[in-house]
């Protein structure tokens, strides 16, 4: 049969053959002639002209090759239905297929997405017998394969009574395209040893990404000794295949050594380096490779630009990066969507959300990957509600968040607290079945318990699938609410699972010790993490400070900081403040002092910490000094400095400044200002402004008892028992409670807790530390 190579002509060269064969009478008559032409004319994208040929010339055929001539014609034309068409009417006509209908045909049916008549057809290859034909055979196996029925693909492949190297390299592809790398393999193994065929060039390019997606090294070597036995070592498409191979296998070594023998190399070879290199995080490797290639004179191409943007990224020589993004902006690259994925990243991941954004609307083809580059560009980068806007926004143009998104978003959620949005997206993960993975649990854990909803988080939990990051999330979690009695039961599971404590771990159980200052268990933690080489992790430090200062060890706290090879600025807020609280100002100023002579600057949270001590101290012009300090370095003043203002002005009877400082607010006062004015007030008996701060108060927070406590009881003192009562009962009628006052007692690891002279509760706090460890 004739080949569209043969008859490669241009239009008007195929119309003047035709005219030619006319005039020499070769026309209708000649078959091979007419089928030359048929297959001409679909060529050059004229099908109907390939109709009236075979119409004409038809009657003179009494075989199958000029049906299957047309049949093919009308492939070739991207016309498929018509070839479907004329093979109905080939067989409505009496005209009996051949060995070559079946193959043309079944294309024709895969191309227009009809596999019923593919699958009609192969009722027709039984009936005929062609069954037994390998050729008839292999393109069976390549009809099911695309349509993605591997189980039919592996049933006519167990019939073929006759099986070629193509019928096994065809099944051998099948397997690896769908994912199973498994299967594909053994089929490759069994190759070798079926007699009469040996696996080709094509064979082991083919099984090569098997193993690479198996990151099975030892198969890896196997099939290159192979390749070297057989002298398939000196093709460039073999070592190709072998340097990706063994990067995906781990073995970054081989790689280099199969590179560095290729006699020659293409965009592929140096591609598959890079990613060799990229892939196992040999970073510096894969640039300096790069480099090698420009030097080299191969010119980059769309793949080497998007493998190499990401190792840019991950070293952050982002200036280079942008150099690159310039070079496809020149190559009429950029419009690939693997370089404006990449490129995205990398302006995300540089800071710069803008051009990010810029990338972004300037595509005209997104897919997933885009979208969930933009939702952790604004993740990333402070932009959360627009992170939850691109994904609903991905939805509505047709996208379905993955995995990825979701775990890219929910932080999002977390960091604003939106919670209603948080369980949206949850509510999407089942649906797509995500929930259950690691990844997207952990982000679930995270945003539930960051939204106060550690109800919500413990479910996931314990539903999930759990690492050390799912229990450092909920014991850091935890570690936040009044139930930090779970955070150290957690530490303790998690060490009877086998599981290994990190900075974090130490970071939340330590806080949760601190908050209900179970100092003996965080004695024995601090034991532990000194046995485990952690005390010297600066925010494990810092939380050993925390520790010792909140529950009255200042001197422990003291050696333990004087100890402290690297301190940073919480290291020293957490003495300042320390310290203050405990009335001893000087040493408290010294270390403000000392932090700065140790060249580290204060931040906001200093200034706080020592407003704090100059508030216990009633050191007035020591605080409005640091006040005015403050202010001085640029950094803005937040309702908390102007909360610890108010109290030094307020409790030292300076009332009216404390007001006049109150009204001059750039912002509105929250109820840490109103508190300490209301505090203040009580001390020096001024009503008049304490109903003032106490009106403001009820309306901030309506369901706080210490404040209608605090005003009644101003009121009470000066005798002004009328009002004492309407206060009272105003805090009856919104239902307010005050709590009681309740002591705790530690004895015997167990922490017992009184009211009223009555227990009310008690807690077991041994956490077996030298168990778990």
């Amino acid at each position: 049969m004739p080949t569209p190579t043969q008859t490669q002509q241009s239009l008007p060269q195929t119309k003047q053959t035709h005219a030619n064969s006319l005039t020499r009478g070769l026309l209708p008559h000649c078959i091979s002639t007419c089928a030359s032409l048929i297959l001409s004319y679909a060529t050059n994208g004229d099908p109907k002209s390939s109709y009236i040929l075979f119409s004409n010339t038809s009657l003179y055929c009494c075989t199958a090759f000029l049906w299957n001539t047309l049949i093919r014609a009308y492939t070739i034309a991207k016309v498929h239905h018509l070839g479907v068409q004329t093979y109905n009417l080939m067989i409505t006509s009496g005209i009996k297929p051949d060995d070559h209908t079946f193959p043309f045909v079944l294309k024709a049916c895969f191309d227009c997405g009809e596999s019923w008549k593919g699958r009609e057809v192969h009722g027709l290859v039984f009936k005929t017998g062609f069954d037994c034909d390998v050729f008839v055979g292999n393109t069976l196996l390549l009809f099911y394969g695309g349509c993605g029925d591997l189980g039919d693909v592996e049933t006519v492949f167990d019939e073929m009574p006759e099986r070629d190297v193509v019928s096994w390299n065809t099944v051998i592809g099948m397997f690896s395209g769908k994912g199973c790398y498994a299967e594909a393999l053994c089929l490759f193994r069994e190759m070798k040893l079926w007699p009469g065929v040996d696996p080709n060039l094509v064979s082991v390019v083919s099984v090569l990404p098997v193993c690479a997606g198996l990151e099975d090294e030892v198969s890896t070597s196997v099939i290159h000794c192979y390749v070297v036995k057989k002298g398939f070592d000196c093709q460039v498409t073999t070592r190709n295949a072998l340097v990706d191979a063994y990067g995906k296998c781990g073995n970054v070594k081989a790689s280099k050594q199969v590179f560095n023998e290729m006699v020659e190399r293409n965009e592929v070879s140096w591609n598959a380096i890079i990613t060799a290199c990229s892939w196992m995080g040999h970073k510096r490797d894969a640039l300096d490779i790069f480099r090698l290639m420009i030097d080299a004179g191969v010119k980059p191409d769309t793949v080497t630009v998007s493998s190499v943007l990401p190792v840019l990224v991950e070293l952050e020589c982002f200036t280079a990066a942008k150099e690159l993004h310039g070079f496809s902006v020149r190559m009429d690259m950029e419009s690939d969507i693997f370089i404006t994925n990449s490129l995205i990243d990398m302006y995300a991941k540089s800071g710069h959300s803008l051009k990010a954004f810029h990338i972004f609307n300037k595509m005209e083809t997104r897919n997933v990957v885009s979208w969930n580059a933009m939702v952790a560009n604004c993740a990333q980068n402070g932009l959360e509600l627009e992170a939850i806007t691109l994904v609903r926004q991905m939805q509505a143009h047709g996208e379905v968040p993955n995995s990825v998104t979701f775990t890219n978003v929910l932080p999002a959620c977390a960091r604003t607290g939106s919670l209603g949005t948080g369980k949206e997206i949850h509510a999407r993960s089942i649906r797509t079945g995500s929930e259950f993975k690691l990844f997207v649990s952990n982000a679930l854990i995270d945003m539930y318990a960051k939204c106060g909803s550690l109800n919500l988080a413990q479910n996931v939990f314990n539903l999930s699938l759990r690492d050390e990051i799912s229990y450092n999330t909920l014991i850091a979690g935890y570690s936040q609410t009044s139930d930090c009695l779970k955070s150290l039961s957690l530490f303790a599971e998690m060490g009877l699972m086998s599981m290994k404590y990190d900075a974090v771990s130490f970071v939340g159980v330590l806080s949760a010790c601190a908050n209900i200052a179970a100092l003996k268990q965080g004695k024995e933690i601090h034991g532990f993490l000194v046995r485990k080489m952690f005390h010297s992790h600066l925010f494990v430090a810092n939380s050993l400070l925390d520790l010792y200062t909140k529950g009255g060890r200042i001197d422990l706290a003291r050696n333990f900081f004087d100890r402290m090879e690297h301190k940073d600025v919480a290291s020293w807020n957490t003495m300042i403040l320390g310290f203050g609280m405990l009335g001893e100002l000087n040493t408290a100023f010294n270390l403000f002092e000392a932090m700065r002579d140790d060249g580290v600057e204060p931040d906001s949270v200093s200034y706080i910490a020592i407003l704090s001590a100059c508030s216990h101290g009633g050191l007035v012009e020591e605080g409005r000094k640091y006040f005015n300090d403050m202010c001085a370095h640029d950094i803005k003043p937040t309702n908390t400095h102007y909360a610890c203002m108010v109290d030094i002005l307020a409790r030292a009877g300076i009332m009216k400044e404390a007001v006049e400082l109150i009204k001059s607010l750039p912002m509105e006062p929250d109820a840490n200002i109103w508190g300490s004015l209301l505090g203040a007030c009580r001390l020096h008996g001024n009503i008049e402004l304490g109903c003032w701060a106490a009106e403001h108060l009820f309306k901030l927070k309506p369901d706080h008892s210490g404040y209608y406590i605090l005003l009644s009881n101003m009121y009470a003192e000066a005798g002004r028992w009328g009002e004492a009562d309407r206060v009272r009962v105003l805090m009856k009628s919104r239902g307010v409670k005050k709590n009681p006052g309740c002591s705790w007692v530690q004895a015997h690891d167990k922490e017992n807790g009184f009211a009223f002279g009555e227990r009310v509760g008690q807690f077991e706090l041994d956490l077996q530390v030298d168990e778990i460890g």
